[in-house]
């Protein structure tokens, strides 16, 4: 990222926050309004410290299944790094990018930050960068198609489909997949997007893409299902094909961790104040605690960096 493009991504900020805070504070204004606060609360003191600790070891799981899938990003790109360098960057980037959305500005900044004064360069970055976004796109296909073929009645009762077109749509997903494994396998030279070279992964890498990915929504998708289950019957196969439907869409709309989408949508499958409790609960445990360590990490070495320049400088 050159520097010129840094100053222009910072002038941006202000104004994609402005943006955003606006579009998600509409979604879930009109997610939570036909609910008093007097409900919502109740549905806070439904959720059993059992869930609660399951929900936490879910979510911490998906951030490990998140830093495996980075060692195999920067492997991608020819390096190799400690894991704790690797582990740092990945919770730190990915916490924040969570919550503040637009991961290719937010968490690619922090990765930058972190990767450049490792040595690597802005293009390894980017290669992280995508190697990481399709990994999510491949949990998102695989989570997706494993739960319809699984849960075909389930998932077609959620969303008022018959079973038959529920395993046509798991069976593409799963077929997508087996077709980037086997470019992955077949295909040797980079792929040009532009002015850029993106060389596929060989199929090793591709494959630990595919179960990391696979892995990380897993578990996303079981820390939501404590949360619900808490106070509501809902199976796993349910509430797995409803978070890949919003957060298919809360990615392509880039509201920060599908702000307002994800509760429309779960709301829509499990109505109730009770749910709604249940999605603050997993907004705590997924995003806001991550967030809170993650900026806390980023500013402790941020300011650890700082003081080891200052101490160069006054040595020097």
């Amino acid at each position: 990222m050159s520097s010129a493009a840094a100053s222009r991504l910072r002038r941006l900020y202000p104004w994609i926050g402005v943006a955003v805070f606006t579009l998600a504070a509409f979604l879930v204004y009109r997610a939570l309004r036909q609910y008093r606060l007097e409900e919502i609360l109740a549905s806070l003191g439904t959720i059993s410290l059992h869930h609660l600790a399951l929900g936490t070891l879910f979510t911490a799981g998906s951030f490990l299944c998140l830093s495996g899938n980075e060692t195999l990003a920067v492997r991608y790109t020819s390096h190799r790094l400690p894991y704790r360098k690797i582990l740092l960057a990945s919770f730190t980037s990915l916490s924040l990018g969570h919550t503040l959305g637009f991961a290719a500005f937010s968490s690619g900044a922090v990765r930058y930050r972190f990767y450049s004064a490792w040595g690597l360069s802005g293009g390894d970055v980017a290669r992280i960068l995508v190697f990481c976004g399709l990994t999510v796109l491949l949990g998102l296909a695989s989570v997706g198609g494993i739960a319809c073929l699984l849960g075909p009645r389930l998932v077609g009762a959620t969303f008022g489909a018959p079973p038959p077109a529920v395993i046509a749509v798991g069976v593409l997903l799963l077929g997508l997949v087996a077709v980037y494994l086997a470019l992955a396998a077949v295909v040797q030279h980079p792929i040009r997007i532009r002015r850029f070279l993106l060389p596929l992964p060989p199929l090793r890498l591709a494959l630990g893409q595919v179960a990391f990915g696979t892995a990380d929504l897993m578990m996303v998708a079981a820390v939501l299902h404590q949360m619900l289950s808490a106070s509501s019957e809902v199976g796993y196969f349910a509430v797995a094909a409803g978070y890949v439907a919003a957060n298919t869409v809360g990615i392509v709309s880039h509201v920060p961790g599908g702000l307002g989408v994800i509760e429309a949508v779960m709301l829509s499958l499990v109505p109730g104040a009770n749910v709604v409790g249940a999605l603050i609960a997993f907004r705590a445990l997924y995003f806001l605690i991550p967030f809170l360590l993650g900026a806390l990490l980023f500013g402790l070495c941020e300011y650890l960096r700082r003081q080891r320049r200052i101490g160069a400088e006054r040595a020097g």
